[in-house]
């Protein structure tokens, strides 16, 4: 099976791609094109599946770039082929030639870029991420390299949608505690849950930091089995462990 591309065309010509789990190596719960090395399964077959990727993007396997993700606000420059991943969520390159990548499985992929300063950016934004400030620290990263944020297109990919996202009240009171207003992003779930909608607080924060342009790919990652892994319907199905996707983009 051939690999599944979802591009945004607001960020070409650059090349990029939101790849969803069709075309690669795996099997069983993680059948297809798993790019996950924390996930369990064989290493050789996720480095196959990478390297199919790497493929697509036209760069060698070692310029496809991913770090561990920690769910954190803590993007990193890179220049190079990186020897050790560094603990954090989010990339940006001046560098040509360097295919910055992010690993999901629910959380929303980002991929940023200002084509005219020729910078870009990748992040990892699950809800902490997000609320911490990783979404506005990609964008202050980008400016250190001379990116201008009314220049730079943000594109969030496959991701949760509000109607499987369902959260307890504690959820809810992290986020009224860091702006009131955060309430719109919720809705009425069973009892005291409540549906959060991460993509449209991602929207939000990207706008609200004056990013030129900001756009979701509206795909839901947990309604969608047979092109999107989802670590939460994993979760409800009892699997003990579940395959993550690679969203990733290059100068």
């Amino acid at each position: 099976m051939t690999l599944e591309i979802i591009t945004a065309d607001s960020l070409a010509p650059l090349r990029h791609g939101f790849f969803t789990r069709r075309g690669g190596a795996s099997s069983g719960v993680f059948a297809g094109l798993n790019c996950g090395p924390g996930s369990s399964d064989q290493s050789e077959i996720v480095r196959i599946n990478r390297g199919r990727v790497a493929d697509a993007l036209n760069v060698p396997p070692d310029h496809l770039l991913t770090v561990h993700q920690v769910h954190s606000a803590d993007v990193t420059h890179v220049t190079g082929p990186l020897t050790e991943k560094p603990r954090a969520d989010a990339m940006v390159t001046a560098t040509p030639g360097l295919a910055l990548a992010v690993l999901t499985a629910d959380c929303q992929p980002v991929l940023f870029a200002d084509t005219k300063a020729g910078v870009v950016g990748a992040a990892h934004a699950g809800w902490r991420g997000a609320l911490d400030g990783v979404l506005e620290a990609t964008l202050d990263a980008m400016e250190t390299l001379g990116a201008a944020r009314g220049d730079i297109t943000a594109v969030i990919g496959p991701t949760i949608s509000q109607s499987a996202y369902e959260v307890g009240p504690e959820f809810l009171d992290d986020f009224i505690a860091d702006d009131p207003a955060n309430s719109r992003f919720f809705g009425n779930g069973d009892g005291d849950r409540c549906l959060f909608d991460l993509p449209a607080f991602g929207l939000h924060r990207l706008r609200q930091a004056g990013v030129g342009h900001a756009e979701w790919t509206r795909h839901c990652t947990y309604s969608d089995p047979a092109r999107f892994f989802s670590y939460r319907r994993a979760t409800h199905a009892g699997e003990a462990d579940y395959g993550r996707m690679i969203s990733t983009i290059r100068l």
